[in-house]
């Protein structure tokens, strides 16, 4: 399941399978959507690198509860960040679909960019939305922070949460997740 997501989100993040002429404004409406518990969310394969299997976690003592821990990816400290905790509700429980999308987020007072891996319950699908088909957040009755939410997009009926990855972390969880990098590339090899 995991390779098969990998491999449909890099044809779509690259642009195969779009019509000709198709730039940046089709890329754009392509989402990843994954399950927590019994909701379905979106992130844009824009800021996909990649899903891995969930395993090799390092616990770091002294983080923010909704840092599960960290791991090697590719001999880079990557933060994994569990999106319930993040979310307030209870941490994710593992199972077999359970898995990590890498994501990247750019910091918006820096410009420097930053990959954390989230952990979901399950991947469904990469799902095109047209921008027509997405609704600004709801200003009320959200079960999460409304700043963590792009839009709303309307797939089948049915409404998907689409997330601002950028705005899931704060300037100062952003900071803490930062230093943790800064020290690992500090420490010897």
């Amino acid at each position: 399941m995991t390779n098969q997501t990998t491999s449909v989100l890099n044809a779509s993040a690259s642009g195969a399978g779009l019509p000709a002429g198709a730039g940046m404004d089709a890329e754009q409406q392509q989402y990843l959507t994954f399950n927590l518990g019994e909701e379905m969310f979106a992130i844009g394969i824009l800021s996909i690198r990649e899903i891995i299997e969930f395993g090799n976690l390092t616990e770091v003592p002294m983080v923010p509860p909704f840092i599960r821990g960290v791991i090697n990816l590719r001999g880079a400290v990557v933060p994994v960040i569990d999106l319930s905790v993040r979310f307030a509700r209870p941490p994710c429980e593992v199972t077999k679909r359970t898995c990590i999308v890498i994501i990247e987020t750019v910091d918006a007072e820096g410009g420097q960019k930053q990959q954390m891996g989230i952990v979901v319950d399950a991947v469904s699908e990469v799902l095109e939305i047209p921008a027509s088909e997405i609704e600004p957040p709801p200003q009320f009755g959200a079960r999460i922070r409304i700043d963590f939410i792009s839009g709303m997009g309307k797939v089948n009926g049915k409404f998907v949460v689409l997330l601002d990855v950028n705005k899931i972390l704060s300037i100062e969880e952003v900071a803490v997740v930062a230093a943790m990098n800064r020290a690992e590339e500090a420490s010897p090899a």
